[in-house]
């Protein structure tokens, strides 16, 4: 009975020892792979790792952080080449890793956690799919109202990314809610940067922005709350305008949004005015 008992202890600890062994050499593979710039190839074994190791192995720490940092860089190349069906794949597999492993780290791996639903909500608007979005704005929101999110993502945070005829556009919402006295100064909700590009796509110079502005109500009657204004920039001055046919209520239409933006853009659609204010005044 000695005997059988002895044995059975020695196939434990061997099965044990080369499992550590086989989990060892496939994070030096992950981590070689890593320095090499394969991120995908890197990303497979590191997911591979965090589903095989025992949470409570030393290794553990160190598998989840790394198949997070490659999973997030997959995910940006993803959404830059408007894959979002892959960008969301990523970014819902971050999220949930941030989420269950927080108490793991400090707080520097927790706040991975808000640029991690950001970019959710980018990849469900570039399918399409700005009403599942919402959930996660509203997670983004949560965290402004309580005041936890770091610098970058506190005051707005981007939602909308596209190309569109050689351009990049980007959408950046703020946090902050519509005053209720319309006379109380400007104020902007959402805008969308306009950039040419290099020839590897990234952005090239800012060519305009288009605002979605407060309107200055001056009766009851008036049917919108905000408007759409371009504003673009030179040395000297700010020259802005608006587009009167472009109009939008407090709950804002995000689909007719970004319809708008995208024929104001393709169309090149002039304002239908238009104010120079000169730079320093």
């Amino acid at each position: 009975m000695i005997k059988v008992s002895l044995l059975l202890l020695l196939l434990t600890t061997t099965t044990v020892v080369f499992g550590q062994v086989t989990s060892i050499a496939k994070y030096s593979t992950a981590d070689r792979l890593l320095k090499l710039n394969d991120i995908n190839g890197a990303y497979n074994l590191f997911k591979e790792l965090k589903a095989e190791i025992d949470p409570n192995d030393t290794l553990y720490e160190y598998v989840v952080w790394y198949h997070v940092v490659t999973a997030t860089e997959l995910e940006k190349e993803s959404r830059l080449r408007e894959d979002f069906t892959n960008s969301l794949k990523f970014g819902l597999e971050v999220f949930k890793a941030v989420d269950e492993n927080k108490h793991l780290f400090d707080d520097s791996f927790a706040q991975k956690e808000p640029w991690a639903i950001k970019n959710i909500i980018v990849s469900y608007f570039g399918l399409g799919q700005g009403d599942r979005a919402r959930k996660y704005r509203d997670k983004l929101y949560e965290e402004y109202n309580l005041k936890s999110l770091l610098q970058g993502i506190d005051e707005y945070f981007n939602f909308d990314f596209f190309k569109l005829d050689g351009k990049n556009v980007w959408g950046y919402e703020w946090y902050a809610e519509l005053p209720a006295d319309r006379f109380s100064g400007s104020f902007t909700k959402i805008i969308y940067y306009v950039y040419s590009t290099n020839p590897d796509g990234t952005d090239k110079d800012q060519l305009y922005r288009l605002h979605v502005l407060m309107f200055h109500q001056s009766s009851e009657d008036t049917k919108f709350d905000y408007l759409l204004e371009r504003q673009q920039e030179n040395d000297k001055a700010m020259v802005s305008g608006s587009y009167y046919q472009y109009t939008y209520m407090k709950d804002i239409d995000y689909n007719k949004l970004r319809q708008d933006v995208k024929d104001v853009i393709k169309n090149e659609i002039q304002p239908g005015s238009r104010r120079t204010l000169a730079k320093g005044k």
